[in-house]
């Protein structure tokens, strides 16, 4: 019979996985779906209880993101413009029932290639916080999520937060997803653009694209290309190329030359759209 704990502190949880294999529960919007028709064979390590761990906070030059921060949480935030497409994934979150119970960092751990929030995020320069036996780490998200349902977390380690830096510039960003349907639908490709904006001109860009690799993937030559540029006419500087980074698959959704060009035009029309917010 599987054990069920229900933890208080981010100190009892730890010391709890330290002593041997627990399957994690927040939202639980992920993990009960996964196990289908069979009953729960691990045990339990339920964290939703770890109320210091929900909520988004200005700390210091970034803003930080508690693990059991809801998607609902993430919409009704004030939070900076730059920060918009992340709402905008927070919206295609599966229904809004799943919007309230699912968190950012469940979101993350379940490391699909379709997680809306992922993409987004990094687009964003976000990392994530790890608690574990060692103390406190943080890792780039993009070094975080390994491949499919993989990540860097170690026995014994817990995500406490997402990482978003804020370096104080204004900007603008936005999120796309395409699918067989608008809603309640794993996207056939997603994109995220964030565009951090100083004088007139753009500082500084993030580009992601999800549901085209393994894991989420930045277009580092395109934003190269974007940063110190003003902000128009930016579609034009996509290039066939900035698909090279991209490794899709075809699958019953789509084929992956189908998925490499909805990306590049959801990334031209996500610029557009950035453009079209600054005016």
């Amino acid at each position: 019979m599987p054990k069920y704990l229900r933890v208080h502190s981010v100190d009892q949880a730890l010391e709890c996985l330290s002593d041997g294999p627990w399957r994690i529960i927040a939202g639980g919007t992920d993990v009960y779906p996964a196990l289908g028709e069979g009953p729960m064979r691990d045990d339990i390590l339920d964290i939703s209880g770890l109320r210091d761990l929900r909520g988004i906070r200005r700390d210091g030059d970034a803003w930080r993101i508690g693990a059991l921060t809801t998607w609902t949480d993430v919409l009704r935030a004030d939070l900076p413009a730059w920060f918009d497409g992340l709402k905008l994934a927070a919206r295609e979150v599966g229904s809004v029932q799943i919007q309230n119970a699912g968190t950012v960092a469940g979101n993350v751990c379940n490391a699909s290639p379709a997680a809306d929030g992922t993409a987004a995020l990094m687009a964003l320069d976000a990392a994530v916080e790890v608690s574990g036996p060692a103390g406190l780490r943080v890792q780039p998200l993009g070094d975080f999520v390994t491949g499919v349902r993989r990540t860097t977390l170690a026995p014994g380690e817990l995500v406490t937060a997402v990482i978003v830096p804020d370096g104080g510039e204004a900007g603008v960003s936005d999120f796309l997803k395409l699918g067989a349907r608008h809603y309640l639908v794993i996207s056939i490709a997603m994109v995220s653009v964030v565009l951090r904006l100083s004088g007139g001109s753009i500082a500084r860009a993030g580009v992601a694209v999800g549901s085209c690799s393994p894991v989420a993937r930045r277009l580092p030559d395109l934003e190269a290309r974007l940063a110190g540029r003003a902000p128009e006419g930016l579609a034009a500087l996509v290039e066939d190329g900035d698909a090279a980074v991209l490794s899709p698959i075809d699958d019953v959704r789509a084929s992956a030359a189908y998925r490499r060009e909805a990306a590049l035009t959801l990334v031209r029309r996500a610029l557009t759209r950035c453009e079209e917010a600054l005016r």
